[in-house]
């Protein structure tokens, strides 16, 4: 139960992101993710995107993300990305490959876009699972506030 508390009390106040071990469960309560996506959106608004960790265990980080505009292409190559759409509708391009890529820590490359990828609607309530080195980003029509939860699956 301290758990908990302390893990809606970091939502609420934006403090750092709660660490679980051992046999311990988690609940965090869908209006405290509301709540908190819904106060990232101002920091979202300058860059197009914000992002904070919520949680972490074991090989799993569990994000909240909140995007206002396009996302650059991304491929992870330690990472599975499972998102479940929170709010908005966007579209996802997967496959294809990275436009302009960069690499960076652990695995991680960025591109200015994806190019040659498969175009797929999504919206609220789906799951969209993006295996580790993928090539994907988000498409957001202008105007639309798109939110998720991102569980990053690091793979051993």
């Amino acid at each position: 139960m301290k758990t908990v508390i302390t893990m809606v009390a970091a939502l609420a106040l934006g403090a750092p992101t709660v660490m679980l071990t051992g046999d311990k469960a988690l609940v965090i309560p869908s209006a405290d993710i509301t709540a908190h996506a819904t106060e990232m959106i101002p920091q979202a608004r300058p860059t197009g995107s914000a992002g904070d960790f919520i949680a972490r265990y074991g090989n799993l980080a569990l994000e909240i993300s909140v995007r206002t505009a396009s996302g650059v292409g991304e491929l992870h190559n330690n990472f599975d990305d499972l998102m479940i759409v929170q709010e908005g509708s966007a579209t996802l391009v997967t496959g294809g490959s990275l436009v302009d890529p960069k690499p960076g820590a652990d695995g991680e490359v960025r591109g200015t876009s994806v190019a040659g990828g498969e175009l797929k609607p999504i919206g609220v309530g789906d799951v969209v699972i993006v295996p580790a080195g993928v090539p994907h980003q988000i498409l957001l029509a202008r105007g639309t506030v798109y939110k998720s939860l991102v569980a990053k699956i690091k793979e051993h």
